[in-house]
């Protein structure tokens, strides 16, 4: 197929208009006092609780979500499409919205507030609030992604299993992840990605308390007020860990 020149020009524009951005912050960043910067310990503890925020949000989005993608995939019942659509709600939804909705369903006057403090749990403005949010706006990348595979495995194979006595928890354990583990692995890849990234969800629910809950993106966020400099390195920072990411999905997970 022969490209249009002027798809070729807009396309060109479309590279620029993601990249400029980078590419602004590569150019800005002073980058003799990056070592410095980055090894403060503010820095550095926000460093440390956004990949504990992320791989924790993740292993709950792990736990929640592969459970969630066999039902999607595998079961029929009246309402599924309304589900899926809460599923995918979250990828939409505003962040600062997904704040607020956690409020009012986990904050302490909340609709599961009251149950939750008699437990002795208190899930806002603590690092455990963090990790909620994170998993809520990020878990739905990996139910996609899985459930999408689950759809392309040839059912006969798990039917087979089922059929020499094989029960339902060890056909899926044994069977059917296996078969969609790229799937499942890019999913992990991508939430664990979307959980560091978090930043309007995690500020209404857990707030911005340095050491506690105030991850990466935050931690820009403030920085920017007072040192501009120091944001940037922050936000590249950032961009570091999101390439990583693609560098991870690519060749095994996303086509070349």
């Amino acid at each position: 197929m022969r490209v249009p020149r002027t798809a070729i020009l807009l396309a060109a524009v479309a590279v620029a208009f993601v990249v400029l951005p980078v590419v602004g912050l590569a150019v800005r960043a002073p980058w003799a006092e990056a070592g410095r910067r980055l090894s403060s310990p503010e820095s550095l503890e926000a460093i440390g609780l956004s990949l504990a925020v992320a791989t924790a949000a993740t292993s709950v989005a792990l736990l929640l979500g592969v459970p969630l993608a066999v039902v999607l995939a595998r079961m029929s019942f009246p309402g599924r499409g309304v589900l899926r659509g809460a599923v995918v709600l979250p990828v939409v939804l505003p962040p600062v919205v997904a704040g607020v909705g956690l409020l009012t369903a986990l904050g302490r006057r909340g609709l599961l507030g009251p149950a939750l403090e008699a437990a002795g749990v208190a899930l806002p403005f603590s690092t455990a609030g963090a990790v909620v949010a994170a998993a809520f706006v990020a878990m739905p990348f990996l139910v996609l992604a899985l459930e999408a595979g689950l759809r392309q495995v040839d059912e006969r194979l798990e039917s087979a299993a089922a059929s020499m006595g094989a029960s339902g928890w060890y056909v899926l354990r044994r069977v059917t992840l296996p078969l969609v583990a790229p799937q499942l692995a890019a999913g992990l890849v991508l939430t664990w990605a979307r959980a560091l990234g978090e930043f309007g969800a995690t500020l209404m629910f857990a707030g911005n308390l340095q050491g506690v809950t105030q991850t990466l993106p935050l931690a820009v966020f403030e920085v920017s007020q007072t040192d501009p400099q120091g944001a940037i390195l922050l936000s590249l920072l950032l961009v570091a860990l999101s390439l990583l990411a693609l560098v991870a999905l690519r060749g095994r997970f996303l086509a070349r």
